[in-house]
């Protein structure tokens, strides 16, 4: 009775390995058309925010016509900005008066406090490529590592990193791309003890 026991058992995790197989191909199907297809922009007088009895409506840029030759995502706008910035697909003006000093930060800072999710790591690169550091600092975020509180809820009410995020940069639905740091892994063991070094990421 035992082995007849073992044997469903042993035959409902195979089954149960298969279907979970079959979903993760399922799901690499479904991104890869996704990629495949490209961006789907709406036309502006289909996209309900803008009034298609407006005469302006003509006047407007398309967004495949802005974006279209831009580096493509599946989320949010359907652009890879940063890749679109470091392939020269843009290049957008760092200051307006040329007295403005340019700060570009290469620092990736560790925020360790995501319960069961992993870690974030916040490139500052990335975000000063176009932003100013006072956009930031200290208003949203110390300037101290650690020192700000941050969660989920604050970011999906627009607050701290949601400002920008769901807003004009990738949306909030891009999980790992800011939880990308398993703990324990090579990447957060270069890190030492500090919760701050310098990027080795492009």
């Amino acid at each position: 009775m035992a082995a007849r026991h073992g044997g469903s058992g042993g035959r409902a995790a195979a089954m149960a390995g298969r279907l979970r197989l079959g979903l993760l191909l399922l799901l690499a199907f479904v991104s890869a058309l996704a990629v495949a297809s490209g961006p789907k922009w709406r036309a502006i007088a289909n996209d309900g925010v803008h009034d298609p009895a407006s005469p302006a409506i003509g006047l407007l840029q398309e967004p495949r016509e802005a974006l279209g030759g831009l580096a493509p995502d599946t989320a949010g706008n359907q652009v890879r900005w940063m890749q679109a910035l470091d392939q020269g697909q843009i290049q957008p003006r760092t200051n307006i008066h040329p007295e403005t000093k340019v700060n570009l930060r290469t620092t990736d800072v560790l925020l360790v406090n995501t319960s069961v999710q992993p870690i974030v790591r916040f490139p500052h690169r990335q975000h000063t490529a176009w932003l100013d550091c006072v956009n930031c600092h200290d208003h949203l975020f110390e300037q101290k590592a650690g020192a700000t509180r941050i969660g989920m809820m604050a970011i999906l009410m627009g607050e701290k990193c949601g400002v920008c995020h769901g807003a004009v940069a990738f949306p909030l639905t891009e999980c790992n791309r800011c939880h990308s740091v398993v703990r324990g892994s090579p990447e957060h063991l270069r890190f030492g003890t500090s919760l701050v070094r310098e990027s080795t990421a492009p």
